[in-house]
C-alpha cells in the first residue's frame, strides 16, 4: 500500500472536525495558522492606507483597460491567463515565493521598491515544519 493511500484511510477514520470546538470556546489552530494577528483585524487607519493596499490591483485594471482600448479584447485576456498560470508555480509550503516572472508580465523586473530593499513585512520568515506543511498543502492531514 503507497503512502497517499494510507493517509486517506487515517483521514477517513479520524474526523478533524469533531476534535475542534466551535463557538465561543474555539481555539485558534497554531500549525496551520500560525500566532494570531490583532494587526489584521484593525480597520485602516488613513484613508490612503487603504488606496495603497489596492494599489497594484488599481494599476492592474487600469492597464488592463488601455490595452483593451489599443489592441482589442484578446490583448487582455491573453494577459491575464499568463498571470494567472504564473501565480500558480510556487515554491514548497515552507519556502517564500518572490514571483519573479509575475514581476516581469507587469513590468515590475526594472524597479526598486521598499519590499526589494527591506522586504515585505507580511512574507517575514518563518520556518514552519516542512513535512506537516507539505502534507497540509496535500490534504493529508
Amino acid at each position: 500500500m503507497n503512502a497517499r493511500g494510507l493517509g486517506s484511510q487515517l483521514k477517513d477514520s479520524i474526523l478533524v472536525t469533531e476534535l475542534s470546538a466551535t463557538g465561543p470556546f474555539e481555539s485558534h489552530d497554531l500549525l496551520r495558522k500560525g500566532l494570531p494577528c490583532v494587526k489584521n483585524e484593525l480597520l485602516p487607519s488613513h484613508p490612503l492606507e487603504l488606496s495603497r493596499k489596492n494599489f497594484q490591483l488599481n494599476q492592474d485594471k487600469m492597464n488592463f483597460a488601455t490595452l483593451r482600448s489599443i489592441q482589442g479584447l484578446f490583448a487582455p485576456l491573453k494577459l491575464q491567463r499568463e498571470m494567472k498560470a504564473v501565480q500558480q508555480v510556487q515554491r514548497l509550503p515552507v519556502l517564500q515565493s518572490s514571483n519573479l516572472s509575475l514581476d516581469i508580465l507587469r513590468g515590475n523586473d526594472g524597479t526598486v521598491g521598499f519590499e526589494d530593499i527591506l522586504n515585505d513585512p507580511s512574507q517575514s520568515e518563518l520556518m514552519k515544519e516542512p513535512h506537516l506543511m507539505v502534507a497540509y498543502r496535500l490534504s493529508l492531514l
